[in-house]
């Protein structure tokens, strides 16, 4: 797969000519009667299995042991009697076969140099091996037919491989795999960011980075489960369909539903659905599923996001940092076999990033004033703030209000330099909308976000419970909307009459966790999504 002679080529330089050649042979192996994809193999094992049990074989040493596995071409060496080549299963694991004329024959092995390309799917059957050079293969060897096989390729002949095949192409593939080059420094490329994100599917198979970024997140997405379920939560589904966008200050994506003939929103958030939840009695409640928001796209920032978000009854903010810094904690050790106490993680750039101990807890306010070298209060007019904004640099949009600027302030000065894990705390009023009022600081919130190598990852809050309050504030929502501002929440009567009905005490907290990948593995957004969306071309 690697050229070092070619700098510069096109990554994935998919010819015509290359795709007419792989396709006269699919053509030819299917007027031959020989299945191309065929529905079922004779596998019995796999390659990862097989290079675990056999690891212990010393150079030249042979078994009878007879196995069945497949797995990707990714390297050949065709010779006159004698044919190597390399398979690759989905987690990267590889291994060498042999095919040789003495044992399957000539014309099978003509086929073989004939009909197989990098990047087909190839089954092999055969002795485990170990070859002069030390590496473990599978020497190709005709199967033994059993009746039962026989029968099974009578009634299908060309739909399975021949019962007493040595090997058998289990896909044909049509398009050849992206060529590597070398560039000057040593690295070897496959294919650029754009086209890795474009084509996720040859990133994955070509990148084992990519294979790992996968599993990961698999990895993290069961730990946060296991850890909710060890703490009774309950697991729930609520709409992306919505009548009404909520739960967060976003601008929604617009969709219109025929059978009703209706206007819905894709939700932003799954906050007020898991609320009314917990109205009805459910009180320990999670959702990991996607948020959709029609906003900017950046190195942090998909509008089409997979989120978190937890409630507990009878909790508070306090409560859910402490939660959230375990999740987070356990996570890491669950993907990386990291010991408890030393959660340090390794970042794509190589370095190492603690997420270990106790995390600090710091004042919005506070450490706001202290950057900017002015006392800042919830008191602080308006147009003072205005002023320090200006003063740094920032642009204030005239629907802005007081605690948006002072919020904006702060991420110029304060946020996007917090490295370490740190929970800002106590937000405006004015800006969190379903947060409960401080219990002692008036005009703020009980509200926290979770800053981590200068970016924001999470939210918490004491959950507001007052139904004559949280009406207030989306009339005030709305005043803001009439205003101008385009993120400002929309009265959801719905929301107010479940409140009505009695919301206790609680706590609530919502995390990306595509952010928290970027936090466990230091890779951009996009690198962390499986299939994000991109813009097409042309």
């Amino acid at each position: 797969m690697t050229d070092s002679s070619t700098p510069t080529p096109s990554p994935a330089d998919d010819t015509p000519e290359q795709v007419k050649v792989r396709a006269a042979k699919r053509a030819r192996l299917m007027e031959a009667g020989i299945p191309a994809y065929p529905v079922r193999l004779p596998i019995t094992t796999t390659i990862k299995k097989v290079r675990e049990k056999y690891a212990h074989l010393e150079a030249g040493e042979e078994t009878e042991d007879y196995v069945g596995l497949a797995g990707r071409v990714i390297l050949a060496r065709n010779g006159g009697k004698l044919c190597f080549a390399t398979l690759m299963d989905g987690e990267g694991n590889r291994i060498q076969v042999m095919l040789s004329a003495a044992s399957v024959g000539a014309d099978s092995l003509a086929a073989y140099k004939n009909d197989v390309d990098l990047g087909d799917h190839l089954f092999v059957h055969g002795r485990v091996i170990s070859s002069r050079r030390g590496e473990l293969s599978i020497f190709a060897t005709p199967a033994e037919v059993t009746s039962e096989a026989q029968a099974a390729y009578d009634a299908a002949p060309t739909a399975l491989p021949a019962p007493d095949a040595s090997w058998a192409i289990a896909s044909k593939a049509l398009r050849p795999l992206p060529k590597t080059w070398t560039t000057e420094a040593g690295e070897e490329i496959t294919l650029s960011e754009d086209q890795r994100i474009r084509r996720r599917e040859l990133d994955l198979i070509t990148r084992p980075a990519a294979r790992d970024m996968v599993r990961i997140r698999a990895a993290v997405n069961r730990s946060l489960r296991e850890n909710f379920f060890r703490r009774d939560y309950i697991e729930l589904e609520t709409p992306m369909l919505q009548a009404i966008h909520g739960g967060a200050a976003a601008r929604p994506f617009v969709t219109h539903m025929n059978a009703l003939d209706m206007d819905l929103y894709l939700r932003i958030a799954t906050e007020i659905y898991l609320k009314r939840a917990v109205v009805g009695g459910v009180d320990r409640v999670f959702e990991i599923n996607r948020n959709f928001r029609n906003e900017g796209m950046d190195s942090s920032h998909s509008p089409e996001f997979t989120a978190l978000e937890a409630y507990e009854a009878y909790s508070d903010y306090n409560g859910m940092a402490d939660l959230t810094r375990d999740l987070i904690q356990q996570a890491a050790r669950d993907a990386f076999d990291l010991s408890e106490g030393e959660e340090v993680v390794r970042l794509a750039d190589g370095t190492e990033y603690d997420l270990s101990g106790e995390w600090d807890r710091i004042d919005l306010y506070g450490s706001t004033s202290e950057a900017l070298g002015e006392e800042i209060t919830v008191e602080t007019p308006r147009e003072t703030l205005v002023k320090y904004a200006e003063r740094i640099g920032l642009e204030v949009d005239d629907y802005a209000v007081a605690g948006k600027i002072v919020e904006d302030i702060f991420e110029e000065l304060v946020g996007s330099k917090l490295w370490a894990p740190t929970f800002v705390y106590d937000f405006p009023e004015d800006t969190s909308p379903l947060t409960r009022y401080h219990r002692s600081r008036p005009g703020l919130t009980e509200k926290w976000d979770l800053y981590v190598r200068g970016f924001e990852t999470g939210t918490a809050y004491s959950e507001l419970a007052d139904p004559v309050v949280q009406r207030e504030r989306f009339e005030a929502q709305a005043l803001a909307a009439a205003n101008g501002d385009p993120e400002a929440m929309v009265l959801d009567e719905d929301f107010l009459v479940a409140m009505e009905q009695g919301f206790p005490p609680c706590g609530g907290m919502g995390m990306g966790i595509d952010r928290l990948l970027m936090v466990l593995t230091g890779q951009g957004i996009r690198e962390t999504i499986p299939f994000p969306l991109v813009k097409r071309l042309g």
